[in-house]
């Protein structure tokens, strides 16, 4: 639809410019011209003047198709923007999930954090009970890049 609006605006500036070039390849300077040939540029004006709008005439119904549909396709990509704009919102607001609790968690929920396998997921668990999250690195339960990638996203109670 969008290619077919941007053709006729592309065809509808042809027309106009090609109405108005044409109008203009005829121009004589008025000192240069007798009466007769003057008479004769006017009429090649009027007739050029004629068949542009006539174009523009026969045109007009499909400009005027061409923008309702621009304005509907507007309002239906906005409409699509606020449906997007409001996925992101709750999107955003799922993902503000609680911390994952290093004592409590089961070796599945472990491994569905970022970086971490199976062998780590029961290495933590073995080392437990921690009273600060941050003891996976103190106690080398985890090396500090893998520790990065969950701080926030876990706790220890």
């Amino acid at each position: 639809m969008r290619k077919n609006i941007l053709q006729l605006c592309a065809f509808t500036a042809l027309v106009i410019g090609l109405g108005t070039g044409m109008s203009s390849c005829y121009w004589t300077r008025s000192d240069q011209g007798s009466s007769a040939s003057q008479d004769e540029q006017r009429q090649r004006d009027e007739k050029t003047r004629d068949e542009v709008a006539k174009a523009t005439e026969r045109m007009k119904p499909a400009i005027e198709s061409a923008g309702r549909k621009l304005g509907e396709a507007t309002e239906k990509a906005a409409e699509e923007a606020h449906a997007a704009a409001q996925g992101v919102a709750e999107g955003w607001q799922r993902g503000g999930h609680a911390p994952l609790d290093l004592n409590s968690a089961t070796e599945r929920e472990l491994t569905e954090l970022p970086g971490i396998s199976g062998p780590e997921a029961r290495k933590i668990i073995r080392s437990r009970p921690y009273t600060d999250k941050r003891e996976l690195v103190t106690r080398s339960v985890l090396p500090r890049s893998a520790y990065t990638r969950i701080e926030d996203q876990v706790t220890a109670k």
